[in-house]
């Protein structure tokens, strides 16, 4: 079943490959591409086929109660993966830039943190897009900037105004509570999965097991706006927060503008597009309130 979902995915990636390659967006090869393809696949091999071991184990154990402790698990699962993720991202280095260092801190401090490292991953030889990223629980937590947002394509005020956002997702608890929501998504999603699983044995019976991947996929797809939805309020907390911490809108609004420079990202996508497909804020919308942030200061 996944690789018949592989395949058909297969000419969409090819084309979408073919686009950034175009545009100079990302610099990896057809051939390089198509194993990291199948090194996903595998990924998600392995972590859905223990899912349904442990899913089909409580099925047969406790019959058509199964989704309450499976919830449960599926939520457990979630929390030690976002635990663990900082430890998967191996090919990073400790941010060098000592002006930087001090200033991260110093967001920290204004936050309310501490003890957050801030690395770099090198993605040079790979795209020209610019990222960063939150991640990890607790003694876990990390911050990750990729090389080509330190590579002086964005001003010094933009590189901080991006550390300070993702400090504001720690300081901001944005990775618990999104566990949070996943558990809430999680409890009546379950409670689907084993009534629509009944006639075919229910989920601890290998018959049903397309049916309840069927099921879940189409959960995902219906969830998705909702969970984007809330992704989207997460990521306009921080840029709010980023503002407070930094004072700087001129260089966030730099930053943004600069987004849609790398990235080709539309700047105001279609309203349908937005809501469905989008995790943040439009670039015109977090130019928007960097507007009104120097606004409302004046």
């Amino acid at each position: 079943g996944l690789g018949i979902v592989w395949l058909v995915e297969l000419p969409f990636g090819l084309v979408d490959l073919w686009w950034a390659r175009r545009y100079d967006l990302t610099e990896a090869g057809y051939l390089e591409w198509a194993f990291g393809d199948w090194f996903t696949l595998g990924a998600a091999f392995l972590s859905i086929s223990l899912a349904l071991v442990i899913v089909m184990l409580l099925a047969r154990w406790l019959r058509e109660r199964w989704w309450i402790p499976g919830a449960a698990v599926f939520v457990a699962i979630a929390a030690l993966f976002t635990f663990g993720s900082p430890y998967l991202v191996t090919e990073t280095t400790p941010l060098d830039d000592p002006s930087l260092r001090a200033d991260a801190a110093a967001y920290e401090r204004m936050q309310g943190i501490s003890g957050v490292p801030v690395s770099v991953e090198d993605v040079s030889g790979e795209t020209s897009q610019a990222n960063a990223y939150a991640i990890g629980l607790g003694p876990s937590r990390k911050i990750v900037l990729w090389s080509t947002m330190v590579d002086g394509t964005f001003s010094d005020g933009a590189v901080r105004v991006v550390v300070a956002h993702e400090i504001a997702h720690h300081s901001s608890d944005h990775l618990p509570k999104g566990i949070a929501w996943f558990a809430l998504f999680a409890l009546p999603s379950a409670w689907l999965l084993m009534r629509l699983t009944r006639r075919r044995g229910g989920i601890g019976a290998p018959a049903a097991i397309p049916l309840a991947l069927l099921v879940v996929a189409v959960l995902q797809l219906a969830l998705a706006p909702a969970q984007n939805w809330i992704s989207r309020r997460m990521e306009a907390e921080a840029d709010w927060k980023a503002l407070q911490t930094t004072r700087d809108p001129r260089s966030a609004r730099g930053l943004f503008v600069g987004f849609g420079e790398t990235s080709l990202g539309d700047p105001d996508p279609p309203a349908w597009a937005h809501l469905l497909l989008d995790t943040h804020p439009s670039l015109a919308q977090r130019v928007a309130m960097a507007q009104a942030w120097q606004q409302a200061r004046r």
